[in-house]
């Protein structure tokens, strides 16, 4: 008879994610994940079965919490161009305790190009941020504050892009008037 599991699996999941957050796919050791999650390699491939399924799982949740904060905010009261703003501002203010960067930027560069189920679940996600983006700004068109000549499709993905950009240039060490710059050279872009 399998002993029952004497730890938490979601808190697991959510260790392993920073693990992977910070240093990456390839980077994040098994003996790495182990002392993340406060488990012993036995119990994380029983439950696991790979560092690979781990890591699907984690970047599930990853996208899922960060989708939810974002379509929360896109669902919200404020004008089209105050949502813009605000998703902007929330790379510029980061919470100090996440790693920088994102997780969803880092595998598309590291993993997508050779891992065609990583590749898969990362167009998906895209396509939700995007149709959630388009939504909103053509919304935005529609009120007179975006500008009318301009295509909410191709300025989601504009907005996509940069928010992806500011990660990356945070994670490069971009400080915080540096992204506060170019959330606003993205706002005047609208």
């Amino acid at each position: 008879m399998a002993r029952p599991r004497q730890f938490d699996e979601e808190r697991a999941v959510d260790a392993a994610m920073r693990a992977f957050w910070t240093a990456g796919y390839e980077a994040t050791s098994t003996q790495d994940l182990c002392d993340a999650t406060g488990l012993g390699r036995s119990s994380i491939y029983n439950t696991f079965t790979s560092k690979h399924e781990l890591f699907e799982r984690a970047l599930g949740k990853y996208m899922a919490t960060k989708n939810a904060a974002t379509f929360a905010m896109l669902d919200g009261d404020e004008s089209p161009r105050a949502k813009m703003r605000a998703l902007l501002q929330q790379v510029v203010e980061a919470p100090e305790d996440d790693p920088l960067g994102c997780l969803v930027v880092n595998s598309m560069i590291e993993l997508a190009p050779r891992d065609p189920d990583v590749a898969a679940a990362l167009r998906k996600d895209q396509e939700l941020r995007l149709a959630a983006l388009t939504e909103v700004l053509e919304s935005g068109r529609r009120a007179g504050e975006i500008a009318e000549d301009k295509d909410a499709r191709e300025l989601a993905h504009f907005v996509n892009a940069t928010i992806a950009g500011m990660r990356v240039a945070a994670r490069g060490g971009a400080g915080r008037d540096a992204l506060e710059a170019i959330a606003a050279t993205a706002l005047n872009a609208l």
